[in-house]
């Protein structure tokens, strides 16, 4: 099983980065060791000094596919869900300034935390899906699929491309503009049109 992370597929997102806005898809793996399921608390790590946040709507694929067409892309997933994208901040400016890759800052264990999913069929339009992190009860990330620059298709399509992907691979699409820290005792809560996939703390 694969963890397949998205970068800057929202245009706030790369602008509040200082990152150029791309023209093809960016993408950097996680491994099986970074999900953190059912809720379970998250445990600051000692390495970092300086740990954001970025919720992601997250794909569940279905099906075997190589080099899959656009428009057969909707096959390959039949189930949505949120997730968190854990980033220790300051190793990865630390790698970036080196010209290193910096998988340390965001392929550590538990980095990956994920809701429950939902059936895509019972999500009324995939193309303007709603979702919101709260933190401490105050919303500070909000997005909209509709905003994102590559699509879902687009995204199987094109990572498709390049590696094989298998039945339960996971696509985190990318995270919207409001990104920010956490501290030990935060809790955060994650909905998805309104309907509440995350709820653990930071401890």
């Amino acid at each position: 099983m694969k963890i397949i992370c998205i970068g800057r597929n929202y245009r706030e997102h790369a602008k509040e980065m200082n990152s150029p806005v791309p023209d093809k898809p960016v993408f950097f793996f996680k491994p099986d060791c970074c999900l953190l399921t059912n809720n379970k608390p998250f445990f600051y790590p000692e390495f970092t000094k300086n740990l954001h946040y970025e919720l992601e709507i997250v794909l569940k694929l279905n099906r075997l596919g190589r080099n899959i067409a656009p428009q057969f892309a909707h096959r390959y997933y039949n189930e949505i869900g949120l997730g968190v994208d854990f980033t220790a901040r300051d190793l990865q400016e630390e790698c970036k300034a080196k010209g290193l890759p910096w998988e340390i800052a965001k392929a550590f264990d538990a980095s990956a935390p994920i809701s429950h999913f939902i059936p895509k069929v019972e999500i009324p339009n995939l193309g303007a899906i709603d979702f919101k992190l709260e933190k401490n009860g105050e919303v500070v990330q909000h997005g909209n699929s509709s905003d994102l620059i590559f699509s879902f298709d687009t995204l199987i399509s094109y990572v498709s491309q390049f590696v094989t992907l298998k039945i339960g691979d996971l696509i985190y699409t990318g995270t919207p503009a409001g990104v920010g820290p956490v501290q030990i005792g935060d809790r955060l809560k994650a909905y998805l049109n309104d309907q509440q996939m995350m709820d653990f703390y930071v401890r």
